[in-house]
């Protein structure tokens, strides 16, 4: 499909689209820096908040429900500019899965991935696959005997997520989310052991034009409730009687030890070449692999993202890895650029979109 799309598409003008959500305004300056034109598809009643970054932003698509992305006038509108969507964390969240894998506009990245990032399990499958290191998993109805955390499918910001410490508390927990509607059934949901440690997510960026795995940050995510209650003295949290919970408010910078580097990128090599082997053609530009550093400096990845996620935003004007291979300022949104742009003057655009 993309090659069929990018047949007409202007090479000399092409603009970088993507959602006016999670972490669009790094996008945008990083395509403003490698001199593409951008798109903002941007809902109302966000408009007026996008427009104090006009200088960022070249063209604006207004829909009333992000769910309007398909729409042919919208397809159209994106094709007519030349675009290239850059997907991110709302993405698929946003606009459904169907309307994600199917737009018929050139994605940068890898389309398939969405597909797999939407079932917990086939994600988990993928980095076994990759012979990375995992926490261990349940089923609904096995027996548990540690403390888990009960995952939901989909990139809602860790909502839903919920502690247990048997399997007739993962039930409970299950069936108030079905209620809630963030389930459709108890089976969707993902029941991990709950790893001991630091939490650590780590920014990646495959190139396709310079064929190698790049590391350009790393951070930890801020979350509420759990981050709160870590701040109460146990007498108080007891007394309170709170369920933890895992929304992502924010993201704080991180700088690794540099011996756990050589471990960390070669976590990020085996990522790509299982994507290849599994999804081919395989990985393509920005993903973030998701891990508990336990004390004995063992690594073990819980969840992985296929895409710029956004504690990439803390680093607009790059992070101490990023220089170190680029020696400039190189925020992941601007690295989205420069490959776009370095796929166009080696005529191989077709390598870095799907």
């Amino acid at each position: 499909m993309s090659k069929e799309a990018l047949e007409k598409y202007d090479f000399n003008a092409i603009s970088i689209a993507t959602l006016a959500s999670h972490s669009s305004l790094q996008i945008f300056r990083g395509a403003k820096q490698e001199g593409f034109r951008t798109v903002a598809i941007v809902v109302e009643n966000r408009l007026w908040f996008y427009k104090q970054f006009k200088h960022l932003i070249d063209y604006f698509i207004v829909l009333r429900s992000w769910r309007e992305l398909c729409r042919r006038d919208v397809v159209e509108e994106l094709k007519k500019l030349s675009a290239v969507i850059v997907p991110h964390g709302s993405y698929v969240e946003y606009v459904g899965l169907e309307c994600a894998e199917s737009i018929e506009v050139p994605i940068f990245g890898l389309r398939k991935l969405f597909r797999v990032e939407a079932d917990q399990w086939a994600k988990m499958k993928l980095l076994q696959e990759a012979g990375i290191p995992t926490p261990r998993l349940y089923k609904v109805g096995e027996e548990i005997d540690r403390l888990v955390i009960v995952k939901l499918p989909g990139a809602k910001g860790g909502r839903g997520y919920f502690l247990a410490k048997n399997s007739k508390e993962v039930l409970e927990g299950l069936r108030k989310r079905v209620e809630e509607g963030l389930l459709n059934s108890l089976e969707e949901a993902m029941i991990q052991e709950y790893l001991f440690g630091v939490p650590a997510y780590y920014h990646y960026f495959y190139s396709p034009v310079l064929d190698r795995v790049e590391m350009l940050g790393a951070d930890i995510r801020y979350e509420t409730n759990i981050d709160g209650l870590k701040r109460l003295p146990p007498k108080f949290s007891i007394e309170l009687d709170l369920e933890p919970t895992f929304v992502v408010v924010g993201n704080i910078p991180l700088v690794l030890r540099e011996s756990l580097l050589p471990k960390v990128l070669e976590y990020g090599v085996r990522f790509v070449e299982a994507t290849k082997r599994m999804l081919p053609p395989g990985a393509i530009g920005p993903f973030c692999l998701e891990s508990i550093i336990g004390e004995d400096m063992e690594i073990r990845v819980f969840e992985f993202s296929g895409r710029i996620v956004a504690g990439t935003n803390i680093y607009v004007n790059g992070s101490p890895y990023s220089y170190l291979y680029w020696d400039e300022p190189m925020s992941t949104g601007r690295r989205i650029a420069r490959e776009l742009k370095m796929a166009i003057e080696k005529g191989v655009l077709e390598k870095v979109v799907t």
